[in-house]
């Protein structure tokens, strides 16, 4: 992990407070809407970058733990989502919609720094990447429709086109940038200075993103301040139980500790940046849905850095045990 996203956290909490200061500015806030989507895009196209989608079948390589992935991040995973929603967001329309986006997406990048820090499988988790984001951008607009179609605040036209716009688009061009680098020999390049500018830009535009989208509506965060505590016990709960969750599949299909290790945080880290895409293009007049998906990453880090102490924990046992 480059030094500048072991600090993802802070850097997210800064893009927010300097967004709400700046939104303080006449005159910028009315700009500042248009920066955001670009912003985005280029952070997607980065992160699609690094992507090895060419290795999608490497993903099947081990069966079961493709099998517990799949199960867990795309069947169980939706369902604990709606339902915590359903208990807990029920007169919050907007924040339910937030969270179920933020935990039906599978992490994509910082999933494995910590699952090194855990001291897991890396290889195996990092084969089941291509994969995972596959099948996130088809099963996501599913999700919403299923999920939330009925109430009418879930457009399908205005969905797909975002689809298509935000995430579509910066995955084909990385595809095309990485096709067109491999023919013209270009491959020194692309892997000493694009993919590695990329991997640290990421964060960078992200946060760009962030600052812009707070600049322009930041006052609904301001006042609407009770979102923080309101969405902190659902993640609290989300985590808990599949936490719990992945380790008794562990044990069920008999996985060693790399190997359960890699499937608690595969099943564990979630992928705002690629909802939040998809929530302020498909959910441009609703600012609390893009909310609560900024909130989240606040909340995720510190808990994956708390689950990677406790599996080292449990490692250590083990070690004495045996």
């Amino acid at each position: 992990m480059n030094a500048i996203n072991k600090y993802h956290t802070f850097i997210i909490a800064v893009a927010v407070g300097l967004g709400l200061l700046l939104g303080q500015i006449a005159g910028l806030k009315q700009y500042a809407e248009y920066l955001i989507v670009p912003f985005l895009m280029v952070m997607l196209f980065g992160l699609f970058l690094n992507i090895p989608v060419k290795n999608l079948l490497s993903s099947f390589s081990n069966l079961k733990f493709i099998s517990a992935n799949l199960v867990i991040n795309f069947i169980w995973t939706p369902i604990i989502a709606y339902l915590l929603g359903l208990l807990l967001l029920k007169e919050h329309l907007s924040l339910w919609i937030g969270f179920v986006m933020l935990m039906v997406t599978p992490c994509t990048d910082w999933y494995l720094i910590f699952t090194g820090i855990a001291k897991g499988n890396t290889s195996l988790s990092a084969a089941v990447l291509p994969v995972n984001l596959i099948l996130q951008l088809i099963l996501l607009p599913v999700y919403l429709l299923l999920f939330f179609g009925k109430t009418g605040s879930v457009d399908a036209v205005i969905l797909w086109e975002s689809i298509l716009l935000v995430l579509l688009v910066p995955f084909l061009f990385a595809q095309l940038t990485k096709f067109w680098s491999s023919k013209r020999r270009k491959k020194t390049l692309m892997e000493q200075k694009i993919l590695p500018f990329f991997e640290t830009a990421q964060i960078i535009f992200l946060a760009l993103a962030i600052v812009a989208m707070f600049t322009s509506q930041g006052e609904y965060l301001t006042n609407n301040l009770s979102v923080l505590y309101i969405l902190l016990v659902p993640i609290l709960i989300f985590f808990i139980v599949n936490f719990l969750v992945s380790r008794f599949g562990s044990y069920v299909l008999k996985f060693n500790y790399e190997d359960s290790a890699s499937l608690s945080l595969t099943t564990l880290a979630r992928n705002s940046p690629i909802s939040l895409a998809i929530a302020l293009t498909a959910f441009p007049n609703d600012p609390l849905i893009s909310l609560a998906l900024v909130i989240g990453p606040l909340l995720e880090l510190p808990i994956l850095a708390l689950v990677s102490q406790v599996l080292l924990r449990i490692r250590n046992s083990s070690n004495n045990l045996s």
